[in-house]
């Protein structure tokens, strides 16, 4: 398990309370989870440490920008959260939007498309959609 203050320190990040509060309900338990913004802001109404969720969006983003998380767009009005930073594929459940980690041993990714003049190649984010049958 890693101390919230601990992995904020890792993004040099101010350990203020309600990223504190945000980071415990992250990374305290040691476990990598995928969430929304909303769902953070669900889990947050459960402790004592409330925040609103105007601060839960802006926290994620501090998050990511510190290299703490990283964001999975799924749409173009849908983002989750990761804690787990290795590049891996993930897996996007459509019936009930939840977005799993998916083996990334088992991908492979023989080719990409020439990069346009004066690109550089920042990530490739996959993201496999499924639905149950």
């Amino acid at each position: 398990m890693i101390n919230s203050t601990e992995w904020l320190a890792r993004g040099g990040l101010r350990p203020t309370r309600q990223r504190l509060a945000l980071a415990n309900l992250l990374v305290g338990d040691g476990i990598d989870r995928h969430v929304c913004a909303e769902s953070l802001y669900a889990a947050s109404r459960q402790t004592d440490e409330r925040v609103s969720l105007a601060t839960v969006y802006n926290t994620l983003r501090a998050f990511c920008e510190a290299g703490l998380i990283q964001e999975v767009v799924v749409d173009g009005a849908k983002s989750y959260f990761d804690t787990r930073m290795d590049d891996h594929p993930h897996f996007f459940w459509e019936d009930t939007g939840e977005l799993v980690d998916a083996a990334k041993d088992q991908l492979e990714i023989a080719r990409l498309p020439q990069l346009p003049e004066g690109a550089a190649l920042a990530r490739v984010d996959v993201v496999i959609r499924l639905r149950r049958v």
